[in-house]
């Protein structure tokens, strides 16, 4: 695999898709009050995170999955529903990292559904923009 298969600017807009999609998802509209109360959070609590630091680790981390997951993606024979099909399937690996993870923490399904289900979406989306974009 050449670096230069890689559409990088594919992966910048999935990074970013993936970055907003998780802004959505642990909002208080879908399931940010139920992944503060499995993770007895308060309000306060998460008021006096380091927002800087969070939100900008994980936009990095964002972009470093989705230039993974492009490089996985880099054959010619690319096309949205093999990206859709591949960030699924990472998506799964992924949850399945965070069940694995959260059994040993003795975490809620809740939790694991919570934040494994936002990896599942987000790497498919991801895909999907990486396939379509080639």
């Amino acid at each position: 695999m050449s670096m230069s298969s890689v559409n990088w600017l594919a992966v910048l807009v999935a990074g970013i898709s993936a970055f907003i999609l998780g802004g959505v998802w642990y909002s208080p509209t879908l399931f940010g009050k139920a992944w503060m109360k499995e993770n007895n959070f308060t309000e306060e609590v998460v008021q006096k995170g380091n927002k800087a630091k969070i939100f900008g680790w994980s936009f990095i981390l964002s972009l470093i999955m989705s230039a993974n997951l492009a490089m996985f993606l880099a054959d010619p024979k690319t096309d949205l529903v093999w990206g859709i099909t591949a960030g699924f399937l990472a998506g799964v690996w992924a949850f399945c990292g965070i069940a694995i993870t959260g059994l040993f923490e003795l975490k809620t399904a809740r939790y694991i559904f919570i934040n494994g289900g936002y990896l599942v979406i987000a790497l498919s989306l991801m895909g999907g923009v990486i396939g379509i974009w080639r």
